[in-house]
């Protein structure tokens, strides 16, 4: 016990005395935003970085070259932690939704803790396009997260929270086609294809009233036709389908199909769809490694941690926590009424000194939590087995 809490002091001090590094990163990825799958300064940056302290990088995916696995990995490995780097940004925003600090807290994390010499395998894992592309989809579906015994990251926020869920996501677009003529001289020889697209919306609308209170269904046309004195020739919506289990998203989405449908029987017009970004699993956070993170926030100092509670936003973490026990805590940058995430307001605060002072504690928090899983096997028993239950 006095060896654990010796260690815990031991990596206190180490993060405090490289805090400068996270903050390099976080101000580095601020000042270079890059859209999902384009993020070749950041990835490059950061794995510079953590060769200069001894990782091994390795390239996780070809056709993903911003992605990366770096490892230390020691003689006796009782458990293999993988700390999440996320860093692309929001297009025309930047680090609106604050990944910048996401990836330099999963770094400092990753590097304290192989500074500690654990009976642990350490991995920094580079996560490109969470937003836009679903990095990790692909990458739990190639078996990368397989390997590891527990997988972290934190997300700032304006409120601290351990345990949160996520909705599974499905995004699709529907393309319809009719045919153009004069809207007003002969539209007798039309197809209306915004006419499909305002069906299906009406269909998804009376669809909203039959499904349970955890589905959110948003979209938007995204082409409507050219002119108003042309029956428009082409129409596309896009809609994000979300539900708390994949299991019942999959039936709300295969409704929403057979709407689409008939909205195209109705006009006339033929419907093509298709998925325009990767689909989110709901995200199973992992309750005793959320409260070993909890209490590790406690120890440092946290007080104001709110309530367990179910999430409706979605994130590609989901699709790992399938396959690994996962957190995906938050730590308040900001009071609630200060800033609103993914605007350009929230970018600028990510690079604050409380934002990056509460990122840093987000860090330890996360370096300790490997500690507790290194030297107390019944800690990590307890993680798999709710895992397994899953």
């Amino acid at each position: 016990m006095n060896e654990v809490k010796n260690i815990k002091t031991r990596a206190v001090e180490i993060a405090e005395s490289l805090k400068e590094e996270l903050w390099q990163i976080a101000r580095y990825l601020k000042e270079n935003p890059e859209i999902g799958f384009s993020e070749f300064k950041a990835a490059n940056f950061i794995t510079k970085k953590l060769e200069d302290h001894g990782f091994e990088i390795q390239f996780a995916l070809e056709d993903i070259p911003t992605s990366f696995i770096a490892v230390q990995k020691s003689q006796e490995s009782r458990v293999r932690i993988a700390f999440m780097l996320e860093y692309d940004a929001l297009p025309e925003i930047g680090h609106g939704c604050g990944h910048n600090l996401i990836a330099a807290m999963g770094y400092l994390a990753a590097v304290v803790s192989s500074k500690l010499g654990l009976p642990a395998e350490i991995s920094a894992v580079g996560c490109p396009g969470e937003e836009n592309f679903g990095g990790k989809v692909v990458m739990a579906s190639e078996g990368l997260f397989d390997h590891y015994d527990v997988a972290m990251l934190v997300h700032p926020a304006t409120e601290t929270g351990v345990f949160s869920t996520s909705n599974a996501l499905d995004a699709i677009e529907f393309v319809y086609h009719g045919k153009e003529a004069h809207a007003a001289g002969s539209p007798e020889k039309g197809v209306n294809a915004l006419d499909s697209v305002i069906l299906l919306f009406n269909g998804i609308n009376a669809l909203r009233e039959h499904v349970t209170s955890d589905v959110r269904i948003h979209g938007i046309i995204s082409e409507g036709g050219k002119a108003a004195n042309v029956v428009p020739g082409k129409a596309v919506a896009r809609f994000y389908f979300r539900a708390a289990k994949r299991e019942y998203l999959d039936g709300v989405v295969k409704k929403a199909l057979k709407i689409a449908e008939g909205a195209s029987l109705m006009t006339g017009a033929s419907l093509e769809w298709s998925h325009y970004e990767r689909s989110n699993d709901n995200l199973i956070a992992n309750k005793p490694l959320s409260e070993v993170f909890k209490e590790n926030l406690v120890f440092l100092g946290e007080t104001n941690i709110r309530p367990p509670r179910e999430g409706f936003g979605s994130t590609d973490a989901g699709n790992v926590s399938q396959r690994v026990p996962t957190i995906h805590p938050y730590i308040a940058i900001c009071e609630k009424d200060e800033f609103t995430s993914h605007t350009r307001e929230y970018a600028e605060h990510t690079v604050s000194e409380r934002a990056l002072d509460r990122a840093l504690l987000a860090a330890k928090a996360m370096v300790l939590t490997a500690i507790d899983l290194a030297y107390d096997p019944e800690k990590l028993a307890s993680i798999k087995e709710a895992f397994e239950r899953h």
